[in-house]
C-alpha cells in the first residue's frame, strides 16, 4: 500500500527564488486523455512543489541574513553615499575593519586573502611582502626582497604563500622563511592556487601555463599557450578550469590534462586587462583595453551583457560571493548589483538617463585621488572590498557583498589551530587528481556508453602489456650505459639532473642501477689498461651476488 502524499497547502516566504524561471504554471496536462501520462505529470508536479517548499524552509535555519544599502526616496542614489559616511554610521567592529594602510615607498601593491578571509597578503612591486592577520592587526611575516614582485597568493592555508618575483617563483612559510625556489616557473606574472587539487598555477611573460603540485613537489603539467604573454588569469572555483586572457582579446580555458585550450572566447578588440568569475562558476566578467566590459554565461558561452563605451579602460574586475560586480578604472571603483541577471534592465549603466528606473545604475562608487588601483579582491564572508593601489591598501565597506552564512565543515573563518591542522590532513586525503579538471565535473563517475566499442581486445591489451614489460626489462626508455664517456658527461647523470630531486619513481631507480653498472665497467676498464687484471678476468663473487640484484 502506497503512503499518502503530503500536500503543499501554503507557499512559504521567499519560495519564488527557488522556482524555475520558465515554469509553466498552466496545467496543460489536465487536457490530456492519457490517464497514465496525466498521473505521471501530476506526480512530478507534486514532487517539484515539495522540493521547492523544502528548499525555502532551509532559510529559517540560516542564522544571518545579508542586506544591501537602500535609500528612502526614489530620487536618492546609493552611489552618492561616501565611505566616510558609512564608517560613521556602522558599528564599531565593522568600522575597525575598514583598513587604510599608507605605504608610499614600495607600491603599487598586489593584495590577496586566504580562503577564510582572516589573513591578508600584500606584495609591493618594489620588493615589500607582508602577511598579516588583518582582523587582529598581527603582522606574521614581513620581507624586503630587493627585487620586483608581481603577484602573491596563499597556498592551502595561511601557513604558506607563494610570490612571483623578478625571475622565479618562491614559496615562503608564515614566518617569511624561504622554503622553495620554483626554478621552472620563470617570469610568472599571475598566480592561482587550486585548493582541491593542491596545484599552483602560474602564467606570465613566457607564454607558458604551468601547474606545480605543492604536496609532492612535482611539475604536473606545462603547456605553451602559443598566444604570447598572458595578460590576465583567474580560476573557475566550480570546475578548477583556468581562464587566461591574452593580448589579442581572446580568453582561453585550460585543463592540465589537455595540450590545447578547452574553449576560446573573443571578448575584446584589444588586450584583456582582467577576468573575474563568480562563486557558482556560471558567469565571467572581462575588461579590455578597448574600453569594453563583457559579462558571459560560460555554461553556454554566450554574452549576457556588453558595455563598449567605458569612460576609460577597465583595469580590474571582481565579483563578490553575492554577485556584486566591481570594476576599477584608474583611480575610480564602480560597483553594480544584479549585474549577473538576464535582461536589459540588469545591464550595467553609469546613469539613469533622465530618471529611468529600469536602468541598472551603480550601487556604489569610490575614488582614490592622485592614485591608481593595482588590483581588487572581495574579502570572503565580509562586506568588504580590498583595494591594492600605489600608496598601500584600503578596505572599502560594501554592504551586502559578503556571504552571510558559511559552511564550517568546508571553510571556517573562526577555526582554531587544531581545526586548521585537521582540515589540512583531510584535504590532503581527499586531494583530487589533476586529470579530473574538466569543463563539466558532473561527467566524472558516469558510465561511458560507447566504451564497449572502444574497449581493447584481450590480444591488444596483452600486446601493450608485454611491450611495456619489455621496455622496462631492456631499459629502452632510459639512456644506455657508455663506458667511454666521463662521469659528469654521462647520459645517465644528465637524466638524473633533469628529474626532480625529491621524487623517486621506478624509472629513476633503474637509472641509478645502470649508473652503478657504468661506474663498475669504467673501473674494470681502467684496471685492464693498467695491466692489473686480464681482459677475460671474472669476479665469481660479483656474478653470484648479481643474481639477487
Amino acid at each position: 500500500m502506497s503512503t499518502p502524499h503530503k500536500r503543499i497547502t501554503k507557499a512559504r516566504d521567499g519560495q519564488e527564488k527557488y522556482e524555475r524561471p520558465n515554469k509553466n504554471n498552466s496545467k496543460e496536462y489536465k487536457k490530456s486523455r492519457d490517464k497514465k501520462l496525466k498521473a505521471n505529470l501530476k506526480r512530478m508536479d507534486r514532487e517539484y512543489a515539495q522540493t521547492i517548499s523544502n528548499a525555502a524552509a532551509t532559510d529559517y535555519l540560516l542564522p544571518e541574513s545579508s542586506g544591501y544599502m537602500e535609500t528612502e526616496e526614489e530620487m536618492e542614489k546609493t552611489f552618492r553615499v561616501k565611505q566616510r559616511e558609512i564608517v560613521k554610521d556602522v558599528d564599531v567592529s565593522t568600522a575597525n575593519k575598514a583598513l587604510d594602510l599608507k605605504l608610499n615607498e614600495f607600491g603599487p601593491y598586489y593584495i590577496n586573502y586566504n580562503r577564510t578571509g582572516t589573513h591578508l597578503l600584500m606584495a609591493g612591486r618594489k620588493g615589500h611582502v607582508a602577511a598579516m592577520d588583518w582582523r587582529k592587526g598581527e603582522l606574521r611575516a614581513e620581507l624586503f626582497l630587493n627585487e620586483t614582485c608581481h603577484a602573491a597568493t596563499f597556498l592551502q592555508n595561511e601557513q604558506f604563500f607563494a610570490v612571483a618575483q623578478k625571475k622565479y617563483t618562491f614559496i615562503y612559510d608564515h614566518e617569511g622563511v624561504e622554503l622553495h625556489r620554483l626554478k621552472q616557473h620563470v617570469d610568472a606574472r599571475h598566480l592561482e592556487f587550486l585548493p582541491y587539487h593542491y596545484l599552483l598555477a602560474t602564467a606570465g611573460e613566457s607564454g607558458w601555463l604551468k601547474y606545480q603540485d605543492v604536496s609532492t613537489g612535482t611539475l604536473v603539467s606545462e603547456t605553451k599557450t602559443k598566444l604570447g604573454a598572458t595578460t590576465a588569469m583567474t580560476q573557475n572555483p566550480w570546475n578548477a578550469v583556468m581562464h587566461l586572457g591574452h593580448s589579442n582579446g581572446t580568453v582561453t580555458l585550460w585543463s592540465p590534462s589537455m595540450p590545447d585550450p578547452l574553449a576560446r572566447l573573443l571578448s575584446a578588440r584589444g588586450p584583456i586587462n582582467s577576468i573575474a568569475i563568480d562563486r557558482s562558476g556560471y558567469y565571467m566578467a572581462t575588461t579590455g583595453k578597448d574600453k569594453s566590459l563583457k559579462i558571459w554565461d560560460i555554461r553556454n558561452f554566450q554574452e549576457l551583457h556588453t558595455v563598449e563605451n567605458l569612460p576609460t579602460p577597465g583595469t580590474n574586475v571582481s565579483i563578490s560571493d553575492t554577485g556584486v560586480l566591481a570594476v576599477s578604472r584608474g583611480p575610480h571603483v564602480t560597483l553594480w548589483k544584479d549585474a549577473l541577471r538576464r535582461g536589459k534592465a540588469a545591464r550595467p549603466c553609469f546613469g539613469s538617463m533622465g530618471g529611468n528606473p529600469n536602468r541598472n545604475t551603480p550601487y556604489m562608487t569610490h575614488m582614490f585621488p592622485s592614485n591608481e588601483i593595482n588590483n581588487m579582491k572581495f574579502v570572503p564572508f565580509e562586506d568588504l572590498l580590498g583595494i591594492g593601489h600605489e600608496k598601500g591598501m584600503t578596505n572599502l565597506i560594501i554592504p551586502g557583498a559578503g556571504e552571510a552564512n558559511y559552511d564550517a565543515l568546508e571553510v571556517n573563518p573562526y577555526e582554531t589551530a587544531k581545526q586548521r591542522q585537521e582540515q589540512e590532513v583531510r584535504s590532503l586525503l581527499d586531494k583530487l587528481p589533476a586529470d579530473t579538471i574538466t569543463l563539466d565535473p558532473n561527467t566524472l563517475g558516469t558510465v561511458d556508453k560507447t566504451a564497449s566499442t572502444t574497449r581493447l581486445s584481450a590480444k591488444d591489451l596483452a600486446t601493450i602489456t608485454i611491450g611495456a614489460e619489455k621496455t622496462k626489462k631492456e631499459n629502452m626508455d632510459i639512456p644506455s650505459v657508455k663506458v667511454d664517456v666521463k662521469g659528469k658527461n654521462s647520459g645517465l647523470r644528465s637524466f638524473l639532473r633533469k628529474k626532480t630531486q625529491n621524487v623517486v619513481d621506478e624509472r629513476k631507480v633503474r637509472v641509478q642501477k645502470q649508473l652503478e653498472k657504468e661506474k663498475t665497467l669504467r673501473q674494470r676498464k681502467t684496471k685492464i689498461h693498467n695491466n692489473e687484471i686480464s681482459e677475460d678476468h671474472k669476479d665469481l663473487v660479483d656474478e653470484a651476488l648479481g643474481r639477487f640484484s
